[in-house]
């Protein structure tokens, strides 16, 4: 799907086109974003905010979506854009300004934070997997291609059933947080045929050999996206695993 099969993970207020732009000597993929689209999403962002949180808050989130992924379409990374909402249809217009510029289109159903879940945005879709499932259908429906930011160990959840669900809603890629659950990438791995990017302690080649001999199709890097040594490390640890002879 892309190459080398290293991704940076979208991280709130951050992840804009010139850090894609500054990973892309190391990765194949960037995740920007994360962005509230709708009202209740935009609400809870501005009190991540008020406690010193990074978020993106343009007048415009769509707009927004438009010129960063437009000023990429030079750069030798492919884009996605993760994104928020409480609602159905603000996704499916951010799937719309992905497909515009063959990008991904990320339905962040993995942010924990306690503002975010209030709204049913984040995490909180994981346990509302009925809702989840609709937003990756409207999404998938632009023909836009369909990531959804996935985590393990959260309560009332069997992840590998909803994964499930998800490819069949249209999903083409999940990203997992695998969390302290790293045994979870195999077993979805095994339940779909989605193109699966492991995700959480990405640092070197002994964290990446472990995601991928569990048959992740690539992995991501989070918090240290923005330190080339330690996407130097993956990149070449990837790299080499996916050249080896099976």
């Amino acid at each position: 799907m892309f190459e080398p099969r290293v991704a940076l993970a979208s991280l709130s207020g951050e992840a804009d086109a010139d850090w894609a732009r500054a990973g892309s000597e190391y990765a194949g993929l960037a995740f920007l974003g994360g962005i509230a689209l709708d009202t209740a999403s935009r609400g809870a962002a501005r009190e991540l905010v008020a406690r010193d949180r990074n978020e993106f808050l343009p007048d415009d989130p769509f707009a927004f979506i438009d010129a960063q992924l437009a000023s990429l379409a030079d750069a030798d990374i492919d884009p996605a854009f993760n994104v928020r909402s409480a609602t159905v249809e603000p996704v499916r217009e951010a799937a719309r300004v992905c497909a515009d510029h063959d990008a991904v289109v990320e339905v962040n159903a993995h942010c924990r934070q306690d503002e975010l879940c209030a709204v049913g945005c984040g995490e909180s879709l994981l346990v509302e997997t009925d809702r989840l499932v609709e937003y990756v259908t409207a999404a998938a429906e632009t023909g836009a291609t369909v990531s959804v930011k996935l985590r393990t160990e959260v309560a009332g959840v069997d992840l590998v059933a909803t994964a499930r669900r998800l490819e069949t809603a249209g999903a083409d890629v999940l990203h997992v947080d695998a969390m302290d659950s790293e045994e979870m990438i195999a077993e979805i791995v095994d339940a779909t045929d989605c193109f699966v990017v492991a995700n959480n302690g990405v640092r070197d080649r002994d964290s990446v050999r472990e995601y991928l001999e569990y048959g992740a199709d690539a992995v991501s890097v989070g918090r240290p996206s923005d330190d080339p040594r330690v996407l130097e490390r993956v990149r070449d640890a990837t790299v080499e695993w996916f050249a080896s002879p099976a």
